[in-house]
């Protein structure tokens, strides 16, 4: 890469709190602006593990999807889908469906399948009222920051995933696995390191077992990749949790963690996962147009809490195998 490319787009705002921003003059035309621009974006995101434009005023998904593509090449189609999304385009989303009164904690996304997206891509063409930000951390900080002992347990062994699929709550099966065939369904789990349980009424029970450490595909550094607080019981408010323990039971939770050993992780645990994702949190409010990067596996994200209507379309690219990023690939397996 050139020098002068880089040296094309403006200086990138750096500020205590915020993520790295740049605010550009609105080009004639975004996709166009995008390609040429691609390796100086890029770049930015590599040094910075996000980065939120400013300026490009998108405002239809149709040029949404043209402007990822011109950025990332080939989008990918989600597998495994934790809540339902709509679909935009080709390989095009909504935001995850989630209360808009309820955050969606610190995680990185699909950090729980064997082939994550190394790239997400946000663009918001309505921003909310208040709130609904897509929050950023940086997951090497955040491992430097755990206590030793919870770090180095969870390196060692892992974590647990556990999902109970119905027709009531959570994605459903065609969803998650693009199917309700039960026999493609254990196809793409016995090739995916994941254990199925049939229930007599027809639902699904699943268990994977997952890194919580990787190391970064590009710099080789160790990073906080998973999403163990996101996913477990403790992160739920304390109502929702109470519903869906007395409706489902303990075991029937649309979605748990644990740890790799299959011992329960305890809410103090899950506590100082989310107080040490915030003590790291970047935040910026979205306006319309805006459009984000985000090194899934250097970088956190989250949604914020909002109110009001929020429009954010989201992309995935460059699938990368964890097992190659992982200090120890067993725990990949059960």
């Amino acid at each position: 890469m050139s020098s002068s490319s880089l040296a094309s787009l403006p200086e990138v705002a750096l500020q205590p709190g915020k993520p790295p921003i740049l605010r550009i003059e609105a080009p004639g035309d975004a996709v166009s602006w995008a390609a040429e621009n691609r390796e100086a974006l890029r770049a930015r995101v590599a040094e910075h593990g996000a980065l939120l434009v400013r300026g490009l005023g998108l405002k239809e998904t149709e040029r949404v999807g043209a402007v990822f593509t011109a950025l990332a090449g080939e989008l990918m189609t989600e597998r495994e889908a934790f809540a339902p999304r709509q679909t935009h385009g080709p390989r095009l989303y909504s935001s995850a469906t989630w209360p808009a009164n309820q955050p969606m904690c610190m995680h990185h996304e699909l950090s729980y399948t064997l082939q994550c997206p190394g790239l997400m891509l946000f663009a918001c063409l309505t921003a909310p009222d208040q709130g609904g930000a897509t929050a950023v951390a940086d997951a090497e900080e955040v491992l430097r920051a755990l206590p030793d002992e919870i770090s180095e347990r969870f390196e060692r062994e892992g974590w647990l995933l556990t999902r109970s699929y119905n027709d009531e709550i959570g994605a459903s099966l065609t969803e998650s696995f693009g199917t309700e065939d039960r026999a493609a369904i254990e196809r793409y789990c016995r090739e995916n390191a994941i254990d199925t349980d049939w229930l007599p009424d027809g639902s699904l029970r699943t268990r994977q077992r997952r890194a919580a450490v990787v190391r970064h595909p590009v710099t080789g550094r160790r990073c906080w990749f998973n999403q163990i607080a996101f996913l477990n019981e403790w992160t739920l408010a304390p109502e929702v949790r109470e519903y869906l323990v007395d409706e489902y039971g303990e075991d029937g939770l649309p979605f748990n963690t644990r740890f790799g050993d299959g011992s329960p992780i305890g809410e103090d645990i899950v506590d100082l996962l989310n107080t040490t994702y915030e003590q790291h949190t970047r935040r910026e409010p979205w306006q319309a147009g805006d459009v984000m990067l985000v090194d899934n596996i250097r970088t956190a994200h989250s949604r914020e809490a909002y109110s009001g209507d929020r429009q954010v379309l989201v992309a995935m690219a460059e699938p990368r195998r964890v097992a190659d990023c992982c200090p120890s690939p067993e725990v990949t397996r059960r």
